[in-house]
C-alpha cells in the first residue's frame, strides 16, 4: 500500500464511464465492470465513483450498476453522485461502499453531513469541494457538477462543512480538471493550511510529477486521478492503467 493514497477517480453517466473536461464535453472511456477488473489486478489500494448527472437530473444513484461495481471489487469504495439523505447513503452503504462524497446536498442541508456521520462516523462522509476562478481570478465554490456558484470561498465552505462532522474534503479545480496541466497547488495549500481535515488533492494530474508537487509544496493527504488512469496520455486513446508504483513512491516519499 502507498504511504500517500493515490486514488482513481471514476465518472459515471448512466451504466458508462466517462471522462469530462474542464466539468463539460466528456468522452467514452468504457465499461464500469470491466475496470474495476482491471484496477483488482492492478491492486489499486482504493478507488472513487461519482455520478456526474444524478444530482442534476435529480434522480437516485443507480444501485444496480452500484452492486454490480461493489460485488466486482476488491478494495474499499467511495460513491458520489444524487446523495442528499441518510437514507440514500445507507442504501449505497448497504450494498458495500465504505465512503460517501456529498457535494450539492450539504448547502441546502448541512445537517445531512451531521445525520451520516452520527452513525456511520466522520470517517465516512467526505465533502467534494468544485473550485473555479472567477473573472478577478477569486477562488468559489460550485455545486450541480459546477452548474451553480454558491458564491462561498472555499476556506469558509471547507470550515463550514468540518464543523457539520465531515471526515474529508474532495478538492477539485474546475479549471484544471482534464486538462493533464497539473493541481492548481495555489488552491490546495490554501485549504490544507485552513482545515485539520485529510484533503484529497483532483483535477489536473498529468504525472507522477504533479502527485509529489501537490502532496510535498501543497499539503495534500491524497490525490486523485482521472484522466492518468483512463488514458495512455493527453490527446490519446482509452487505456485503464496505474502509475508505476516504485516511481510513486520514491516521488512521494
Amino acid at each position: 500500500m502507498l504511504q500517500t493514497r493515490v486514488i482513481p477517480c471514476l465518472q459515471l453517466r448512466g451504466e458508462s464511464l466517462v471522462k469530462t473536461v474542464q466539468f463539460n464535453k466528456f468522452g467514452y472511456i468504457g465499461d464500469p465492470i470491466n475496470t474495476v477488473k482491471i484496477f483488482n489486478d492492478l491492486y489499486v489500494d482504493e478507488l472513487a465513483f461519482i455520478d456526474i448527472t444524478a444530482t442534476v437530473e435529480k434522480r437516485e444513484p443507480d444501485y444496480k450498476i452500484l452492486h454490480e461495481i461493489a460485488d466486482e471489487c476488491f478494495m474499499p469504495l467511495s460513491y458520489g453522485g444524487g446523495i442528499d439523505s441518510l437514507q440514500k447513503a445507507e442504501s449505497v452503504f448497504k450494498i458495500g461502499f465504505e465512503k460517501m462524497i456529498l457535494n450539492s446536498a450539504p448547502f441546502y442541508n448541512l445537517s445531512v453531513i451531521t445525520e451520516i456521520a452520527k452513525i456511520y462516523g466522520s470517517q465516512a462522509v467526505v465533502v467534494a469541494v468544485d473550485v473555479k476562478k472567477n473573472f478577478w481570478g477569486k477562488y468559489e465554490v460550485y455545486s450541480n457538477s459546477g452548474k451553480i456558484n454558491q458564491k462561498k470561498e472555499p476556506k469558509e465552505w471547507v470550515k463550514m462543512v468540518e464543523d457539520a462532522g465531515a471526515g474529508e474534503i474532495l478538492l477539485t479545480s474546475i479549471d484544471r480538471e482534464g486538462t493533464w496541466k497539473g493541481f492548481d497547488n495555489t488552491l490546495v495549500k490554501q485549504v490544507t493550511e485552513s482545515t485539520q481535515l485529510p484533503v484529497i488533492a483532483n483535477g489536473g494530474a498529468g504525472s507522477v510529477e504533479h502527485i509529489s508537487n501537490v502532496v510535498k509544496q501543497a499539503h495534500a493527504s491524497a490525490a486523485a486521478l482521472g484522466s492518468m488512469v483512463v488514458y495512455q496520455a493527453k490527446d490519446l486513446g482509452v487505456l485503464v492503467n496505474f502509475p508505476d508504483r516504485e516511481k510513486l513512491e520514491n516521488a512521494i516519499r
